[in-house]
């Protein structure tokens, strides 16, 4: 049977799917929750919704790259996509979930952060894939989510939220544009148009 009438979320030939950001943040709230007794899911969540990276770059990490980081510290990565450098940053969040995970299952240097539990290699971005969507589907949220929702929270909250520009996000993301940016964190005419009832004077 043809995979695309099996699977009607399967992308037809040349084209994508677009997973969501996690807009609110009580959902993130809530997601961070029930990940509290699965360290290292919850260190992927808080890592990837705090930095940014794409998820098959935060699978590379070996723990011993990590381990001696504390909150404030960063470390310079380079993209497995774009060969660009850029910048793992440990806030005291994400310290804080690195250090549980950490003390709980007290991994080697060489072993990978995200290791799969079906042998020694990393998580595969498949799994990371499925692992969001479950997440998302455990509280409620309806839309297409997958391992780049994780990327987009990161944009989404830092422009809806702490009102980061998006220049500045393109230059996060490595895009060529902040139009780019704009399209890819999927900000809608709604929110751009709530600018227009702030006061000014």
């Amino acid at each position: 049977m043809n995979e695309e009438i099996k699977n009607p979320n399967h992308p037809k030939k040349g084209s994508r799917i677009t997973v969501e950001p996690i807009r609110r943040e009580k959902d993130i709230k809530k997601i961070v929750r029930r990940l509290n007794d699965k360290p290292r899911d919850q260190l992927l969540f808080l890592m990837g919704i705090n930095n940014g990276l794409r998820v098959g770059d935060l699978l590379q990490l070996k723990v011993g790259q990590v381990k001696g980081l504390s909150a404030g510290d960063t470390l310079t990565m380079v993209e497995g996509k774009t060969k660009k450098k850029n910048v793992l940053a440990i806030n005291k969040t994400v310290f804080k979930a690195l250090q549980k995970y950490l003390e709980d299952y007290a991994p080697d240097d060489e072993d990978y952060l995200f290791s799969s539990r079906k042998g020694k290699g990393a998580l595969t971005i498949q799994s990371v894939n499925n692992m969001v969507k479950k997440w998302a589907a455990e509280i409620g949220l309806k839309e297409n989510y997958g391992a780049h929702t994780l990327r987009k929270t990161f944009g989404y909250i830092q422009r809806t939220q702490f009102g980061v520009g998006f220049e500045v996000l393109a230059k996060r993301f490595n895009h060529s544009s902040p139009s780019v940016t704009m399209r890819y964190l999927g900000i809608h005419d709604k929110e751009v148009n709530g600018i227009l009832r702030n006061e000014i004077g």
